[in-house]
């Protein structure tokens, strides 16, 4: 028998009695104006087009609509089902590195929905994403490297933050907020098998993810119980889907919202690529006269889950190319700064960067491993036709909290983006001013939201 309250339990205790303040929803507001950005184009992806097909093609209840972004109102379900889809795709939403998770793409397109469904004000709706930050990476931390191996994190432990979100809009008691989390983790998933086939799943479980978490809340709120101790218990999450959980990670002491431990990513790729992205970087600027074909070699030596999901020296798709440090070097050394045509079928065909490729190693680096997850690093050794040979490390990579991307180069980003799916300038403009997260009503967001792209 369990003598003290549940982790759950005490976690919600805890935020109920933590005050949200004007910057805490400004910095929030933040991090919905960078899933936005990143939807708007996902839109327009193969898979977007599979999700978008699927609501077209569903029976239309005319009440309790919700955003469709960028194409208008559906029913609330349907609407958290694309755009729960969606944030992911390009690989530039934002990710917290110690739970190895992306919160955005799950948590806020869960709070969205239901506060349409729900007509809440404008800082419920942020409140309930700072809450599905929260738990999300508390969650992540405590789960341990080893779930990762197996796991997608972001599908198991971003659900617990949709359910926190959606429970936040719907104002639920401690008590059903526990059963919420609880039916939650009884059937949270979430396997990494998709890594090994040319599939698109990872967007099904960032969309089952945020519906399951919606569900469980809204049952809850009917009344359907949940278990208490879904983290700890003796068939939890933690015990069932871990070797190396840390439950007491889980209630840590934080002088902030955690929300502000996420990083921004500016290039369209795996975050595991980002460091070798950053070191090339960083080592073209040192010795700008560097040129591709003076180039013999690269090694890039980085931590072992950047090896695991990024050592692929021939990607035969967009994705695969996103998750290739190979492929991510060799453009930058031979395109300049990453842009999202970069990682294209006819770019990731093309014979000159196929050469590339073949000259860029991908190694384990025992320091650097050392330091992660807390810090993503890479160190670039370069052998030139010369005889040169230039080293360069870097422990954090940019858009991390330690180099953090400033808010002009945040708003370029969604300019870049929104702007190449044909969201008209004075939308992109209005979204990334925030006034919209000053005001009271919701509607002020979701207006700039509706139909407005090619």
């Amino acid at each position: 028998m369990n003598l003290q309250p549940s982790l759950t339990r005490q976690l919600l205790t805890q935020l109920h009695r933590r005050p949200i303040t004007a910057q805490d929803r400004k910095r929030a507001a933040l991090h919905v104006l960078d899933w936005i950005s990143c939807v708007s184009l996902g839109k327009n992806s193969e898979v977007g087009k599979v999700f978008q097909q699927f609501v077209d093609d569903e029976v239309i209840d005319s009440n309790r609509m919700a955003t469709n972004l960028f194409s208008g109102y559906v029913h609330w379900r349907q609407a958290l089902t694309v755009n729960a889809a969606l944030g992911n795709v390009l690989e530039m939403d934002d990710i917290h590195r110690s739970s190895i998770l992306h919160p955005g793409p799950v948590v806020i397109p869960t709070a969205l929905a239901l506060a349409e469904r729900c007509d809440s004000s404008m800082e419920v709706f942020l409140d309930a994403v700072i809450w599905g930050y929260e738990i999300t990476i508390r969650l992540g931390e405590s789960i341990g490297r080893s779930h990762y191996k197996f796991f997608h994190n972001t599908a198991t432990c971003a659900t617990f933050g949709a359910a926190l979100a959606a429970s936040k809009i719907l104002d639920l008691s401690v008590q059903k907020s526990v059963w919420a989390l609880g039916n939650t983790g009884s059937q949270t998933g979430g396997l990494w098998q998709m890594r090994n086939e040319k599939v698109q799943t990872k967007q099904w479980h960032n969309s089952q993810a945020a519906l399951a978490g919606a569900n469980a809340a809204l049952l809850a709120n009917k009344g359907l119980s949940g278990p208490e101790y879904i983290l700890e218990g003796p068939q939890g999450v933690l015990t069932a889907m871990s070797q190396d959980a840390e439950p007491e990670k889980f209630l840590a002491i934080s002088e902030n919202w955690r929300m502000y431990d996420c990083s921004f990513k500016p290039w369209p790729a795996c975050r595991h690529a980002h460091p070798a992205i950053d070191v090339i970087s960083q080592t073209l600027i040192t010795h700008p006269n560097i040129k591709a074909n003076n180039i013999i070699s690269v090694e890039i030596h980085t931590y072992n889950d950047a090896v695991v999901f990024c050592d692929r020296p021939i990607p035969e798709t967009e994705l695969q190319a996103k998750f290739s440090i190979q492929h991510a070097v060799s453009a930058l050394l031979l395109w300049g700064e990453p842009e999202l045509q970069h990682y294209r079928e006819s770019h990731i065909n093309n014979e000159q960067i196929a050469l590339m490729r073949e000259k860029v190693t991908v190694l384990v680096d025992d320091d650097i491993e050392a330091d992660y997850p807390f810090h993503y690093g890479a160190k670039c050794v370069m052998s030139l036709i010369s005889g040169e040979r230039i080293e360069l490390y870097h422990r954090d990579t940019l858009g991390d909290p330690e180099r953090p991307m400033s808010k002009q180069q945040i708003d370029d980003k969604a300019h870049k983006l929104m702007g190449e799916s044909g969201i008209p300038a004075d939308t992109i403009k209005t979204l990334c001013s925030l006034e919209w997260a000053d005001s009271s009503a919701l509607h002020d967001l979701t207006k700039l939201l509706g139909k407005g792209s090619k």
